[in-house]
């Protein structure tokens, strides 16, 4: 029965700093969503006696430890010959997943190293978990380490191929193997607009003790409220409807999606679904607004263009902007943003325009018009907005954030909702 978990997360580039461990957070979602309650987070460097004491440490704490990383063709992926030698057992290859890595190979037209071949070998017993994605198929094998037993589930570390593999089939195993018919449903809202203790204590009295399990989580630039709920088929669910709608009644406009949905992947979907044509102006965010809406298929059906407007030449001679506003107010005020979103609009023959202006910092500040001082403006036939933000952090965090509320304008927009209702960083 699997009730205690632990994630084993591997490699030199964790522990160095250089990468940051998103897979952890991913899988300790998923544990949760499941019922499985998280034990530990285990982080270790490419060092074998280091893997060896985290290895027996996991397996003694958990009935099921779940690893990503170290099971790649090079010197210092160990995952594999370190379990094999717990458990005292020899590698074996496995032929079937040699001619897929070499059919992954053909299709871009290379010829496969030889060092793959380590991909291939796994302990003797264990089961070979898919990777349609890569070369790196998982493994799943039973362990007793003094006399405590756990299951070990070892995935790749490249997030692309280690979810789907979770997804597809260690949720699955997982539901199977937890001995119990209770069920856990879950409910995620993802906000922007308020502050992680705003959002909480808006809920707080909307859910009553035992009711539901409430988790916030800050994700720069968003925040996360998950609500899970615990019962029977069926009755687990209906609760969770239940609690939901109180919370969507209190905080429905600050809430952009439920699910994982990005703000990017919301605005991109009203835009089509509303046929709304759009077109952007950028100064401070630098293509940023671009970037994050081209990130979603489809985004050729509403982004007409993005114009990145740097200089107050380009805002003269691109946007229209006037010298007498740029002499005036300067280029991060909401004079000059308004110009450039109905600019953008006219030039591009646009059903709505978004610009962007400020100071990303770390230099350029002054008292007036200290560094995070960002302005946005959005203009259309029937709404004209602009505002000015103060916002904090460092550059790319300034950046990121005006972004996000470029981005918020345009739902709100799409929805009809009044813009001016997101106060989040308002001078």
């Amino acid at each position: 029965m699997i009730k205690r978990a632990v994630i084993l997360s591997t490699g030199d580039e964790i522990t160095s700093g250089k990468v940051v461990d998103t897979n952890a957070n991913f899988l300790s979602d998923k544990l949760a969503e499941n019922g499985i309650d998280l034990v530990a987070v285990l982080t270790v460097g490419d060092v074998p006696e280091r893997l060896e004491w985290a290895w027996r440490t996991a397996i003694g704490l958990g009935d099921v430890v779940i690893s990503t990383g170290g099971i790649g063709p090079t010197v210092d992926d160990l995952t594999t010959e370190t379990i094999a030698r717990i458990a005292g057992v020899k590698l074996v290859r496995d032929h079937a997943t040699v001619e897929h890595m070499k059919r992954l190979f053909a299709t871009i037209n290379r010829v496969m190293p030889e060092n793959n071949l380590k991909q291939a070998d796994f302990p003797e017993g264990a089961e070979i978990i898919p990777n349609p994605l890569g070369t790196a198929p998982g493994f799943r094998m039973p362990m007793s380490v003094d006399g405590h037993r756990s299951e070990l589930i070892v995935m790749p570390g490249v997030p692309r191929e280690m979810k789907p593999m979770m997804e597809n089939w260690v949720v699955p195993w997982l539901q199977k193997n937890r001995g119990t018919d209770r069920v856990f449903a879950v409910r995620i809202f993802q906000t922007f607009g308020m502050s992680e203790s705003a959002l909480d204590e808006a809920v707080i009295g909307l859910i009553k003790p035992g009711e539901a399990k409430v988790g916030l989580r800050a994700s720069f630039p968003q925040i996360s409220l998950r609500l899970t709920v615990e019962g029977a088929p069926g009755e687990a669910q209906r609760k969770l409807d239940e609690v939901s709608d109180r919370v969507r009644e209190k905080i429905s406009q600050f809430v952009f999606a439920e699910g994982d949905a990005s703000m990017e992947d919301v605005v991109g979907q009203l835009l089509i679904e509303k046929k709304i044509r759009l077109a952007v102006a950028e100064s401070c965010t630098g293509g940023l607004i671009g970037h994050r809406l081209t990130n979603v298929p489809g985004s050729s059906r509403y982004l007409l263009a993005d114009l990145v407007t740097y200089s107050n030449n380009a805002k003269a001679d691109l946007l229209a902007v006037s010298q007498s506003t740029l002499e005036k107010f300067g280029a991060v005020s909401e004079e000059c943003v308004r110009e450039m979103a109905a600019g953008v609009r006219r030039r591009i023959g646009a059903d709505v325009g978004i610009a962007t202006s400020g100071i990303a910092g770390p230099d350029g500040g002054t008292p007036d018009k200290p560094v995070g001082t960002v302005c946005i403006a959005l203009d259309s036939d029937t709404v004209t907005a602009s505002r000015r933000y103060q916002m904090r952090g460092t550059r790319d965090w300034v950046k990121l954030l005006a972004s996000q509320v470029a981005l918020d304008w345009l739902r709100r927009f799409a929805l009809g909702l009044d813009i001016g209702d997101s106060t989040l960083f308002r001078r």
